[in-house]
């Protein structure tokens, strides 16, 4: 385990996550959640983010995958918010687009220390393999509210959700991939002109 690694954990009355995180991985991913479909989603984060991630979760699933879905956001994003560290030398700022087929999405992140999330996403459908699309704007502003990350999610195009949400993931995969690489140049500066983040 590199030094960009944590362990999370994160019990409620609702849910039972634990999320283990290595920034410097090698896309290796492990998940028992519950909720396949997003299972598929995360997995496309790691491989695209070269993360190694686990994610173990027992939620109130005989409701609904919503506290499931948005508390897996929430400790994800409690944990990279821990493993980034003091963001010393990174390029902080990652964007990515991501065709499939022909859905097109475009991804950009800035670790700034501040959330703040924009998703413009419209899925066809309500659905996708029994998850709820609705949910995807929740894990995110989950995540965003705990990594502290300004996150602009846009569909550029695209008429299947499957692929809409795909697009979405690996997307948001390869930005983090860009914005927590080191940059040779910054040689362990603060990326701010405010001298911290």
């Amino acid at each position: 385990m590199s030094e960009r690694s944590c362990q999370v954990q994160r019990d409620t009355l609702e849910t039972q996550i634990s999320v283990k995180i290595n920034l410097d991985g090698t896309g290796k991913s492990h998940f028992e959640t519950g909720v396949p479909f997003l299972e598929h989603m995360l997995d496309q984060v790691a491989r695209h983010g070269i993360i190694d991630l686990e994610i173990l979760a027992k939620g109130d699933l005989h409701i609904d995958a919503h506290h499931t879905a948005e508390d897996i956001g929430i400790t994800l994003g409690q944990a990279f918010n821990k493993a980034v560290g003091d963001k010393k030398g990174i390029y902080r700022y990652g964007h990515a687009y991501v065709p499939l087929d022909e859905a097109l999405s475009r991804v950009v992140i800035d670790f700034s220390g501040r959330s703040g999330l924009v998703f413009n996403a419209d899925f066809p459908r309500a659905q996708i393999g029994g998850f709820e699309t609705d949910l995807f704007f929740e894990f995110f502003q989950g995540f965003v509210n705990h990594a502290l990350v300004t996150l602009h999610i846009d569909n550029l195009r695209g008429r299947n959700s499957h692929h809409i949400a795909e697009t979405i993931f690996k997307a948001f995969g390869r930005a983090l991939r860009m914005a927590l690489t080191f940059d040779p140049r910054m040689q362990n500066r603060m990326p701010s002109t405010k001298g911290s983040l």
